[in-house]
């Protein structure tokens, strides 16, 4: 894992979440912890209305975590109810903590190779709906990452659970002076959760 990313890991506070919130991510750990007890894979849809930043935050998160902690066959996809783009402020807050992304694809939906290893397979990024080809058809936990997504989509085809962990969206500070901090501060959030449900991971 390159270093820089390390590092933030590190200095997660786990400790500063409240009991509510723990609460809320249990039955992520347990989904997880099943199938791991199982051997079987373990895929995590991260799901928002425009699959355009908090579920690509914690995509690429699951992912990253998931190697951290050395827990084996974790995929983890992204989606929404209608696909837009990833929006660039995502991009960038995930490069200044020491991602490399490349762009794989121009155009108003761009595609991106996040790495968060040398040697570990790229995160692919791109905005696309939940039931998207390049997402599972079943046998995944529908991780609802915004309110919006979990009021709009009561089903979710294909589910084996559905875990609503929902994040106040970072797009309220766009084009005003708090947008890149309040980006970093959601993605910290995000990162700072998911630590804490993979190091339950026994």
């Amino acid at each position: 894992m390159y270093q820089n990313i390390k590092e933030v890991i590190e200095s997660l506070k786990m400790d500063n979440l409240s009991t509510e919130r723990k609460s809320v991510l249990q039955p992520l750990i347990d989904f997880i912890q099943q199938k791991k007890n199982k051997e079987e894979d373990i895929r995590l849809n991260f799901i928002c209305t425009h699959n355009s930043r908090r579920s690509h935050l914690s995509q690429i998160w699951a992912q990253t975590l998931a190697h951290h902690f050395n827990i084996k066959n974790v995929f983890c996809y992204s989606g929404g109810t209608e696909a837009t783009a990833m929006f660039p402020m995502v991009g960038e807050t995930l490069s200044n903590i020491g991602f490399k992304i490349d762009t794989l694809s121009e155009g108003k939906n761009p595609v991106y190779a996040v790495k968060f290893s040398e040697n570990e397979h790229p995160v692919i990024c791109f905005s696309k709906t939940y039931d998207d080809d390049f997402n599972p058809t079943s046998e995944f936990a529908a991780i609802m990452t915004c309110s919006n997504a979990d009021v709009g989509c009561p089903f979710i085809a294909g589910a084996e659970k559905r875990i609503p962990i929902t994040f106040e969206d970072p797009k309220a500070f766009d084009n005003t002076p708090l947008q890149k901090e309040k980006y970093h501060e959601r993605s910290l959030q995000i990162a700072t959760e998911l630590c804490y449900v993979f190091s339950q991971i026994k």
